[in-house]
Formats: structure tokens, C-alpha cells, sequence
């Protein structure tokens, strides 16, 4: 079978481009014959081919290219047309909808919607991101209603879909590489490359976005430090909000460090070096990164929301929002080690 994988940005630093590449290896190795389309593309995937469609580079240009993408009619009929040879179109995000529902109509291709979810609009601190956010999930829902069939990586993601769009799942929770990420890996190198020595560490991995609550993880952390003053904070990822981040940075003191993007290969590494996993996370749809702490042995420290209950199966879970219960939290897990 011909299978196409569509994804917006087929890029390290997305958790949904990493789930992309996974499933075209298991596709693979089922003997399916696997092409990934992007807008853009920075991963080399090992067997699959990738097309790489083209947009703006600019950021701000960018956004609203992958928003408005339903009026670039000449990309739509191009790319819309090469999947005619497929069997079947699985799109994991908005636009790329756009493309599974033009090779349905003129083409009869099975349209399957891989639903990662959207992070709620009121999660963003300015007006025209908020804006943003509503008319992106608009349109995804609108997009998502013509699939033929739909999966859900979480079961809140299946009960959000469903009140949303009316359209049932099937739930399929994201995979995570076990050949990398289980017990026994040696952190040392991440502890000496930031002169951690023996300190308790705390880490967060992901995107520095509002809706990730790295500014309630810093609130939090500042108070485990008045009862464990030697303890430190990691948080890995590439900052998506300038303004945001310029915030962090001037709440952060010494005992929190910025590593910036971490590659792939690297991650087990920094989940070694950890005491404990933190993420004081607002919206998830799955979130991949606590469960790869936990295949590595780490204890997580989250807020009871969205599909945490379903995937924290070592650690603590807090009241959402509340700073000094998930300090606590910390402490107590932290204490245990």
C-alpha cells in the first residue's frame, strides 16, 4: 500500500514531526511504501521519501502562509494531484487537511485525520495570538469534519474532537522510541557539561511557549529552592515567543538553565542526568515528553489536566495553576531520590 504522511514542518522541534517519522518506520517495516509531505522539511528520515512543498521563511510570514494555505490554489491542485497515486493521505496537522480533502474529492484517496489537538487560545498572553489560535483551530475543525476516518492520540483528545467536530476516533497513543529511551542510560556527560556535579536536578523538555506553563515551572522551582537551595532547573527547547522568553530569562536566577534546542539523540541523556521530570503545562494533547522520562526512570511532577491522568504513571500530579502544591511536589519527589 502507497501510504502519504502529511505534516506542516517536518522539523526536529516538533513533538508531532517526531511521531510522524516513527510512524513511517513502522509503516515500512509493514511493508508499505512511505512519502512525507511538508511545507517544510528539516528532518532526513532513514527510508521514506519527503516532498517538500515550499513556503515563506520568514516566522511571521510563515503563519500566516500555513493559516491562509487554502487560497494557494496552483500548490493545492499541484501537490493535491501527485497524491492520486497514493492509497491512502494521513494528515497530522492543519493545513495539510487541505491537501488530504482535494485528493479525496477529485481522486477518491482515503482521507484519515491523525488528531494531535490545539492548544486553547486563552492559554496566549496577547490579543493576536489569541486570535490567531481561534481561527486556526476554525479552520482545522472545519478541515478535520470531511476525514473519512479520524484517530486521537489520547482519549481527552477523542472526547475534544468528538465535542468539536462530531466525529469519532480511534485512539492510537503516540509511540515513543523504547530502543532509546528505558533505565540504564549514563547522564554523567549532560551533568558535567553544565557543572551540575551532585546536585538534585529538575528537568522540563519542549517548546518555550506560553501555553507550556514554563512561567508557573519557574514560580515553582523558586520556592523549592528556600527548602533545597543546591537544586537546579534545566529547561531544553527552542523559545517560539521572543517576548515570552525575554520574561523567563528575567525571572530566572543562576540555579535555572537555559540549554536551548536539544537534539533528538541527546534527550535519553538529559532525562538521565534528572532527578525528577517538571512541566508545569497548561494544554497537552499526549505529551510525549513524560513518557520518555519515565521510560528512562524519572519520577514526573504535573498539573492534573488535560491527558495527564492517562499518561503520569510515576510521580505526582497537582491542582492546575497552583504554583506552591506543585513546588511541594517537587520537594517531596526530590527528598526520595
Amino acid at each position: 500500500m502507497k501510504i502519504a504522511l502529511l505534516t506542516p514542518t517536518f522539523s526536529q522541534f516538533s513533538g508531532i514531526d517526531r511521531v510522524v517519522e516513527l510512524q513511517a518506520e513502522e509503516f515500512i517495516d509493514k511493508g508499505h511504501e512511505v512519502t512525507i509531505f511538508a511545507l517544510k522539511a528539516g528532518i532526513k528520515p532513514k527510508r521514506a521519501k519527503v516532498v517538500e512543498i515550499g513556503m515563506p521563511a520568514n516566522p511571521f510570514l510563515e503563519r500566516v502562509y500555513r493559516l491562509l494555505f487554502f487560497l494557494d490554489f496552483l500548490k493545492i491542485r499541484k501537490y493535491g494531484k501527485m497524491l492520486r497515486k497514493y492509497d491512502v493521505a494521513i494528515s497530522h496537522f492543519y493545513p495539510m487537511n487541505v491537501l488530504a480533502i482535494y485528493a479525496k474529492k477529485h481522486y477518491g484517496i482515503k482521507y484519515v485525520y491523525h488528531n494531535h489537538g490545539i492548544a486553547y487560545p486563552k492559554l496566549f498572553s496577547k490579543l493576536s495570538e489569541r486570535v490567531y489560535m481561534r481561527i486556526f483551530r476554525f479552520f482545522t475543525n472545519r478541515t478535520a469534519r470531511k476525514a473519512d476516518s479520524a484517530v486521537s492520540i489520547s482519549n481527552f483528545l477523542k472526547k475534544e474532537l468528538k465535542k468539536e467536530t462530531g466525529l469519532d476516533s480511534k485512539i492510537v497513543y503516540d509511540p515513543i522510541d523504547r530502543k532509546r529511551f528505558h533505565l540504564g542510560i549514563n547522564g554523567s556527560k549532560i551533568r558535567k557539561k553544565y557543572n551540575l556535579g551532585k546536585n538534585p536536578v529538575c528537568l522540563y523538555v519542549g517548546r518555550i511557549s506560553p501555553h507550556k506553563g514554563v512561567h508557573l515551572l519557574i514560580k515553582a522551582f523558586k520556592l523549592v529552592l528556600r527548602k533545597i537551595p543546591n537544586a537546579k532547573l534545566l529547561i531544553a527547547g527552542k523559545p517560539t515567543f521572543d517576548n515570552y522568553f525575554k520574561r523567563l530569562k528575567k525571572m530566572s536566577n543562576d540555579s535555572i538553565i537555559f540549554t536551548g534546542f536539544v537534539k533528538d539523540e541527546e534527550l535519553p541523556y538529559y532525562y538521565s542526568a534528572c532527578d525528577a521530570y517538571t512541566t508545569a503545562t497548561l494544554w497537552e494533547g499526549f505529551n510525549m515528553t513524560v513518557v520518555e522520562a519515565q521510560a528512562c526512570g524519572k519520577p514526573v511532577v504535573a498539573f492534573d489536566l488535560c491527558t495527564h491522568p492517562e499518561v503520569v504513571k510515576k510521580g505526582r500530579l497537582v491542582k492546575p495553576r497552583d504554583v506552591k502544591a506543585f513546588a511541594e511536589a517537587i520537594i517531596e519527589v526530590l527528598k526520595k531520590k
